[in-house]
């Protein structure tokens, strides 16, 4: 009898080195450090969606040294978390990368201004120093001006340009008229910081008519000639979104899930339920399905860069429902 039991524990532990052995590996790649900004997918891993689903998923965090399309490029990453207007420009470059699914459906990007600049609308940007992000974040922005008809060399009757780092010193010390802010992170930073929401006048991108999708799921166009491709990222979109609907359903526990992934320890609990909370509010009513005309959208506000537009023609093939098609038959 005992070595029945013996033999039959034998046979469980190869079966279950089997099935892990069979888990499909994925590699994510972020665009950000870890954060609540990509808590669907620390949500799915925790709580056992990539493995229900039969992934075995490794999510890589970001950072300001990290460029997600150069990691997808370099074989390092199956699929990367970008925003779209990086993700054209550079497949217009030649790097030939697509979207397959959106789980952001609205933008957070803002620009944050101190009141007593007597900023009070976009006209009032003349003349004035603006703290942007770059590394591919900086397109939005520079479409946005010059749709305004605002030079970015500086002088009176352009804006004064700053590479703002990724914090919010350049407003607290007055180094800057206004900085780009992020609805759920930088604008509550500067709260955090002391400042009141009195002192501070915001411009939404999504308000002024000049958002661009952020936040999608990108992969190189020669992988999704692989059905087998297919289905495993079909596998990992699915079990994702199952994550981001957890998420706003249960905020402060994904909050905490978030701080428990964050090897680095800067992260504090009350900043991410705080921006689990604003995040929570742009994956909201998205499935993972591409709104085409949101993407349309994007390109037309990228192409609308005067002299120097992000991208100079309509990409072609740039995103597919291939992969949101087939999640949807997946049980």
């Amino acid at each position: 009898m005992k070595k029945f039991l013996m033999a039959a524990a034998a046979a469980g532990a190869l079966l279950v080195s089997g099935s892990a052995a069979m888990a499909e590996a994925v590699k994510l790649q972020l665009k950000w450090v870890t954060q609540a900004q990509f808590a669907g997918y620390y949500a799915a891993a925790a709580k056992g969606f990539y493995k229900d689903a039969g992934l075995d998923v490794t999510i890589l965090p970001g950072g300001p040294d990290i460029n997600p399309q150069q990691v997808l490029a370099g074989g390092g990453a199956d699929v990367v978390v970008d925003w779209m207007p990086s993700a054209l420009a550079t497949r217009e470059k030649g790097s030939p990368v697509v979207n397959i699914a959106q789980p952001f459906a609205k933008s957070g990007m803002m620009l944050t201004c101190r009141v007593d600049t007597g900023i009070k609308t976009p006209a009032d940007f003349k003349g004035k120093t603006l703290g942007v992000w770059f590394f591919g974040n900086e397109y939005p922005f520079l479409s946005w001006m010059s749709q305004l008809g605002l030079p970015t060399t500086g002088g009176p009757d352009g804006v004064t340009v700053i590479k703002q780092g990724f914090n919010v010193d350049p407003l607290l010390q007055k180094q800057a008229d206004c900085i780009s802010t992020m609805t759920y992170n930088e604008y509550w930073q500067l709260i955090e910081a002391g400042m009141k929401p009195e002192e501070l006048i915001t411009f939404k991108y999504e308000d002024q008519g000049v958002a661009t999708l952020e936040d999608g799921l990108y992969v190189l166009e020669d992988k999704l000639k692989d059905p087998a491709f297919v289905e495993t990222m079909a596998k990992f979109v699915k079990a994702s979104q199952k994550g981001w609907d957890y998420a706003r359903a249960n905020g402060d526990e994904v909050a905490q899930i978030v701080i428990d992934n964050d090897a680095s320890g800067a992260q504090t609990l009350d900043h991410q339920k705080r921006m689990m909370s604003e995040v929570n509010k742009l994956t909201e009513g998205s499935d993972g399905t591409l709104d085409v005309a949101a993407a349309e959208r994007t390109v037309e506000t990228l192409m609308k860069g005067g002299s120097d537009p992000v991208i100079t023609k309509k990409p072609e093939g740039a995103w597919t429902s291939v992969v949101t098609d087939k999640a949807k038959t997946l049980q």
